[in-house]
């Protein structure tokens, strides 16, 4: 049976502090689609935690959730500039022009997932023109495809061009937990210019949940309703909020995270091939031909290929290391 532990951040179960406070959240009634006192709470810690007044909704996919955010940022004749590794741009489906009817998204190059600022003046350049959709909002990922973490700088250097053409901001924080445990601060997300940040809870390691921050309130008009006419205004919305609670309260969010990157870097150390991104977060990508990856996964363990034609390990809040010893013995064979 093959074993997907570094398969993905998202094979691991959910951590016990979102489980915790998911079966708190079970106890009694409570009023539905996000109204109710369990959804307020957690929203409350999410401004805390990010020390900004902002709305808050909560969604049950990530995919949707950047989907949506792109379609509060661009018109349908317009697009979004974004690396061209980038979630948004690879594994969603078309879903930014889906949920934004036509939306467009234009990807940018940039060595190991972070966008090349020079690519970027050159893209704000372009001149709009009625046979091209122009651009009109920048998403931006920490920490990135390739588990790599823009400083608070780094961001700023690209995010600031961009605000000065008066365009849209979208953060997806699918990962935002590992870059926070990197030293990322969540404090100055706001100040940066982002307006929709997507703060991940789900590779975190909590049930599915992503929690939609919106910076500028402007957007936030009719939101509910943009959410219901996406599938992600939920009913029973406390059961997408509560892991929240239990995350944040107890310190685990981040917490956890620092415990995957550790594991990340314990598994560097025992990588036997060569690794092509630097380590910052909880990804390791790493050279391997089609032979040596067949051998590894006859050996019982699955990893992907990944965009750029690496092999992509990736550590969980889970992640023991007793597991990473053991893949690194496997590795050391195979080699």
């Amino acid at each position: 049976m093959a074993r997907y532990d570094f398969a993905s951040d998202n094979v691991a179960g959910a951590m016990p502090e979102a489980l915790a406070a998911l079966n708190a959240a079970n106890d009694g009634a409570a009023s539905g689609y996000g109204t109710d006192h369990v959804t307020a709470r957690a929203a409350d810690l999410i401004r805390e935690a990010l020390d900004a007044d902002a709305e808050v909704r909560f969604t049950a996919s990530g995919t949707a959730a950047n989907a949506v955010a792109l379609a509060c940022l661009a018109q349908p004749h317009e697009s979004v500039l974004a690396h061209e590794h980038a979630h948004v741009c690879t594994d969603e489906t078309g879903a930014p022009g889906f949920f934004g009817s036509g939306v467009g998204l234009i990807g940018l190059p940039g060595p190991s997932g972070r966008i090349d600022g020079t690519a970027l003046t050159e893209a704000l350049a372009q001149p709009d023109v009625s046979y091209r959709q122009p651009a009109a909002a920048l998403s931006l990922t920490n920490a990135t495809e390739y588990g790599t973490v823009y400083s608070g700088e780094a961001l700023k250097a690209l995010i600031d061009p961009v605000k000065a053409r008066g365009y849209g901001v979208h953060l997806d924080g699918a990962r935002l937990a590992n870059a926070v445990a990197a030293g990322f601060s969540l404090r100055g997300i706001k100040a940066l210019g982002v307006d929709i940040l997507v703060m991940g809870g789900t590779k975190a390691g909590s049930t599915p949940t992503e929690a939609m921050v919106i910076f500028d309130r402007t957007l936030a008009r009719r939101f509910d309703a943009r959410l219901k006419h996406a599938g992600q205004l939920v009913s029973k919305g406390r059961f997408l909020s509560a892991p929240w609670i239990g995350m944040l309260e107890s310190g685990a969010w981040s917490g956890r995270a620092a415990h995957a990157n550790a594991m990340a870097q314990r598994l560097a150390a025992l990588m036997p091939f060569p690794i092509l991104h630097p380590v910052e977060a909880n990804g390791l990508f790493v050279e391997m031909d089609e032979p040596t990856l067949e051998r590894l996964r006859q050996s019982g363990w699955f990893v992907y290929r990944f965009l750029d034609g690496s092999v992509r390990f990736m550590c969980s809040w889970a992640t023991t290391a007793e597991m990473v010893d053991e893949l690194g013995a496997a590795l050391k064979s195979i080699r």
